[in-house]
């Protein structure tokens, strides 16, 4: 009542906003953009993706000047955020759940260096199993990495707070990094009745200009940024670490202040809902306290004097906020959206606890209770029976039930389901319709495939019955592949469409042992697989004639993030092979542009528009980094080409049984992202090798033949014919954007001229 007689007699006046009705995504890239960072480092993950697309979008019309690098990685996003930093500069990114964690070992080097940047964190679920909702199982593993995480309940907050965090990150005696939090899918995809000021100018007004003392940008003024320390170098460090925190404590609510002066709109460390006569309350962080605050009313329309406690704030903790929120409390029940396992209790649980234990005057009861994972929605009847728990709780005196989870199902341990698909024998693969045999004379594999008719015979080892979209390119490739293997097979899926769409639990399209790890580690985890066979079998754990062949599918994007992994394993030649499925983009999570992605194209992160036109760099060429490895063998092809991809295969599980590593490519057509007809998908990737994109070769043992050349055949095509089939590249031919075709044609033809050479002189 005070402040808004205070307003009144002031007659404060904000400045103009605009109401909408936006998702948290899009309340963080309009922030983004009225503040104007300088860069923005990302890689794209569910849910915090559309941040990144938003503002690309945003770029190529014109609306602001942001540097969006994308990176191979969240780690290297991360990396490039800190390096944007330590230059002097304002900076941005997003990620979500394994993204943070992957970024994870640069976190502490940001905060622990000072220097400031905003990190928008969409919760999500941490795989294992893969799971794309969210819950906070994420965030509750950054809690001690030095950042200071403000939390956003809803679309609102999450705009207010990341103007926020600008200035108090920068803040001259805080300067520290800032994690903005908020629920993936329930705050970020979900729209609200919003507001926003029209005038980005009072955002960047509001946040100021940072003086940015130490910048690795000023020569007259060389700096050393985080050098090796010894005792008591770092303890002082982290000490002043610290401090920054404890000064961020006090100058947080000064900062909320400011902000609701000039919005009306205020925010406290601590939301406390009915709570000055409650009895019982839930502690409950994020957008689930929304629906907490709704049971609540009607509780006390009913007479239950029930309260809800919600932090804005998780670091600094607001511990003396808690102290005196809970001191008329008889219960008070923490419920937590992830577990810190064996702790028996989440993170929140454990610090409220301990933040009550510190004052002599509290006695009240806690129970801890973790909900909602992997997404599960929290309903008002959850809120209601949390309640009455509390309840009962404060009415005993005691508490029966401590820790527990709310929503998990019994499950019955004396069942025993069938297998999902019956296995396939190893006389089933084995039809003797592929041969491969060592040429001695050719110093090189030969290969006897039996007629179309017979290669059908050879049972598919995955299943009808996968989700994939109509007409897309994976499952034929991998079909014609999978029909030059003979014998057992494991396959390793990294992330991606080819495994979303074929394992939905307790389903799976597999009829024969799949494995599934992140994008980062698949080789890696498969090179391990690998060596545990080989070395049960030397150990006599596993029969001696029996053989596997081991390979790895990978594709939207796999050979970005994955890189190091496959090279690693290319570089230590473990028997297997790597199958890569090159659909030009990051498909499974909404065509984002990866390093596939050819010059020019249309992605939902390279829009095109009056200031961009597509991606603005040419696409990796990843076979011929992995020949550069000088594994056995690598190739290329095309679904459709004869028996091309059949013979290749068979060459593939050859020297992946008998030399090492193989590599193979196919380009993979995905018509949702691409935006062709479906039908002609043949077509179209056909024309990328007619065209001499996508040209179609082997490099075994070091030589390179060009297997399909389509000038040979006299079907060379040009390179306009084939983008004006797609949706996503026929822009390229209108006459504005004819300098990124001319690039995009130098570069087709420097690379086919390159390798016709390759071909011609066996050294090259």
């Amino acid at each position: 009542m005070a402040e808004k007689s205070e307003r009144k007699r002031k007659k404060v006046k904000h400045p103009p906003q605009r109401v909408a009705f936006l998702k948290g995504n899009e309340m963080a890239a309009i922030a983004a953009r009225q503040i104007q960072y300088h860069v923005m480092g990302y890689f794209p993950i569910t849910p915090s993706t559309e941040i990144a697309e938003e503002l690309d979008e945003m770029f190529a019309r014109g609306d602001h000047s942001i540097r969006m690098i994308p990176a191979d990685g969240e780690h290297s996003a991360a990396g490039i955020c800190y390096g944007a930093s330590v230059g002097g500069g304002r900076v941005l990114n997003a990620t979500s759940a394994n993204g943070l964690l992957y970024s994870m070992e640069q976190l502490p080097v940001q905060s622990g260096t000072r220097f400031p940047m905003v990190l928008n964190v969409v919760t999500r679920s941490v795989s294992g199993p893969l799971d794309i909702r969210g819950d906070h199982s994420d965030v509750m593993m950054a809690l001690n990495a030095g950042w200071i995480i403000l939390l956003a309940r809803n679309p609102q907050a999450v705009y207010d707070m990341n103007i926020m965090a600008v200035k108090i990150g920068e803040h001259p005696e805080i300067r520290l990094p800032v994690m903005v939090v908020y629920d993936g899918f329930f705050t970020s995809h979900q729209k609200r009745r919003v507001r926003y000021f029209e005038d980005g100018g009072v955002v960047r007004s509001f946040v100021g200009t940072s003086p940015f003392p130490h910048t690795a940008l000023d020569p007259d003024h060389p700096v050393t940024i985080g050098p090796y320390m010894n005792d008591p170098d770092l303890i002082n460090n982290k000490y002043q670490l610290k401090l920054a925190m404890d000064a961020a404590e006090s100058l947080i609510p000064k900062i909320y202040n400011e902000f609701a002066l000039l919005s009306g709109r205020r925010y406290h460390p601590l939301d406390a809902h009915h709570m000055e006569d409650a009895d019982a309350a839930l502690f409950i962080p994020n957008s689930a306290a929304e629906t907490a605050k709704e049971t609540a009313d009607i509780l006390r329309q009913k007479g239950c004097p029930v309260g809800v406690l919600s932090p804005n704030l998780i670091r600094p903790f607001p511990g003396e906020e808690i102290r005196r929120a809970c001191r008329g409390l008889k219960a008070l029940l923490i419920a937590d959206r992830a577990d810190s396992y064996g702790a028996r209790g989440g993170n929140m649980a454990l610090e409220v606890k301990a933040a009550l234990k510190d004052d002599p005057k509290n006695s009240t009861l806690c129970l801890a209770r973790v909900y909602g994972l992997g997404g599960k929605d929290f309903t008002a009847e959850d809120a209601e029976r949390l309640f009455r728990e509390v309840l009962d709780a404060g009415d005993r005196k005691r508490v029966r039930v401590p820790f527990s989870y709310l929503g998990a199902t019994p499950g019955k341990p004396g069942v025993k389901p069938d297998p999902p698909q019956p296995p396939i024998s190893e006389e089933a693969t084995s039809p003797g319709i592929v041969r491969a045999e060592w040429d001695e004379t050719a110093g090189r594999v030969k290969v006897a495939i039996g007629t179309r008719r017979q290669l059908m015979e050879m049972p598919d080892r995955i299943a009808p019955g996968h989700g994939a979209c109509p007409g897309c390119g994976i499952f034929p490739s991998l079909k014609q592949f999978l029909a030059g293997i003979e014998g057992h097979v494991v396959l390793l899926f990294q992330t991606g469409c080819g495994m979303v769409v074929t394992t939905g639990f307790p389903y799976t399209s597999h009829r024969v042992t799949y494995i599934h790890n992140l994008f980062q580690n698949g080789a890696a985890t498969l090179s391990g697989v690998v060596e545990m066979y080989r070395e049960k079998k030397a150990r006599g754990e596993t029969p001696q004639d029996q053989q596997i062949t081991f390979i790895m599918v990978t594709g939207d994007g796999g050979m970005d993030i994955g890189m190091g992994s496959v090279i690693g394993a290319a570089l230590r030649g473990h028997p297997l092979i790597i199958f890569e499925y090159d659909n030009q983009g990051y498909m499974n999570t909404g065509n984002q542009l990866s390093y596939a992605t050819p010059m020019g194209h249309l992605t939902s992160t390279s829009h095109v528009g009056a200031a961009e036109a597509g991606k603005w760099f040419h696409h990796k060429d990843t076979a011929q980094i992995m020949a550069a490895t000088h594994i056995p063998y690598v190739f290329t092809s095309v679904e459709g080409l004869g028996l091309d991809l059949v013979q290749k295969a068979a060459k593939a599980q050859w020297y992946a049984r008998n030399r090492g590593t193989a590599y193979g490519k196919v380009i993979s057509v995905c018509p949702l992202s691409w935006r062709y007809n479906e039908k002609l998908g043949t077509k179209v990737v056909r024309a990328a090798a007619d065209c001499c994109f996508f040209p179609i070769y082997e490099v075994e043992n070091g030589i390179t033949t060009i297997t399909y050349d389509p000038e040979v055949k006299n079907r060379r095509i040009p390179v306009s014919q084939w983008l004006g089939m797609m949706g996503k590249s026929r822009h390229l031919l209108k006459p504005e954007h004819e300098t990124t075709l001319k690039a995009v044609e130098m570069e087709i033809e420097r690379r086919w001229n390159r390798l016709k050479a390759m071909h011609q002189h066996p050294l090259l």
